[in-house]
C-alpha cells in the first residue's frame, strides 16, 4: 500500500467517517478512531465540532494545506452572499476537484496527482496546477495521449459515484464542461458537510 492510500485511511479512520462513500474505507468495518483509544466516545466542545467540521471539509479535498485552506475562507467572506456557500463554491472550482467530479480520477488525491502530471487541459490548454480556479462554461478534458490510460478508463465506469448535474461529461471523448458553480444542497457529498462550521472555527 502506498503512502497516500495510508494517510488518505488515515483521514477516514481518525475522523471516524467514509468521506468519499468508498468500499475499501476501513470506517465501513471500523466506526472508531484508530489506537488502543480510538473507541471512547466523548462529547466534544463547540471548538471541538468546528474542528471536525473543518477537517472533514479539508480531508474530503484531498487534505488541503492549512494555508490554502485558510485562503479559500478568506476569499469566500470577501465575497458577496453566503460565506459557507461561497467556501464550497471555490472548493468545488478546483480542477482536481473537477476532475474528480467528471469521474477522471477514482479519488481526489488521484485528481490531483493527475493534473500535476500534465494530463488535464482547461478550453484547450494544458493546466498543470490542481488549485486552478474553473470558471462557469470552462472545458475540462483528458489529453489524447493520456486518453487510454487505465487509471483514466477505471475511473469512468466506477460505480460508486454519478457525475454531479452542475456540469455535463463525455466519457467517450474523455471531455467535460463546468456548468455553474454549485450550491451546498447540489454537492454530492456521501457525508455531512457543516461549512457554516467552518466558518464559524476561523471567525472566532
Amino acid at each position: 500500500m502506498t503512502k497516500r492510500t495510508e494517510s488518505k485511511y488515515k483521514i477516514n479512520r481518525r475522523l471516524g467517517v467514509n468521506l468519499w462513500g468508498r468500499a475499501k474505507s476501513p470506517v465501513n468495518k471500523r466506526e472508531y478512531g484508530p489506537g488502543q483509544h480510538g473507541q471512547r466516545r466523548k462529547k466534544p466542545s463547540d471548538y471541538g465540532v468546528q474542528l471536525m467540521a473543518k477537517q472533514k471539509l479539508k480531508g474530503y479535498y484531498g487534505n488541503i494545506s492549512e494555508r490554502a485552506f485558510l485562503r479559500y475562507y478568506k476569499e469566500a467572506v470577501r465575497l458577496k452572499g453566503d460565506s459557507s456557500e461561497k467556501l464550497i463554491e471555490l472548493l468545488e472550482r478546483r480542477l482536481d476537484a473537477v476532475v474528480y467530479r467528471m469521474k477522471f480520477a477514482v479519488t481526489p488525491f488521484a485528481a490531483r496527482q493527475f493534473v500535476s502530471h500534465g494530463h488535464v487541459m482547461v478550453n484547450g490548454q494544458r493546466v498543470n496546477i490542481p488549485s486552478y480556479l474553473v470558471k462557469d462554461d470552462d472545458v475540462v478534458e483528458v489529453r489524447e495521449k493520456s486518453k487510454q490510460l487505465a487509471v483514466v478508463l477505471d475511473a469512468t465506469q466506477a460505480a460508486e459515484r454519478d457525475v454531479p448535474e452542475y456540469m455535463e461529461v463525455d466519457h467517450r471523448a474523455m471531455k467535460g464542461k463546468f456548468l455553474r458553480a454549485p450550491k451546498l444542497a447540489d454537492v454530492p457529498f456521501p457525508v455531512q458537510m457543516d461549512p457554516n462550521l467552518v466558518i464559524e472555527y476561523y471567525s472566532r
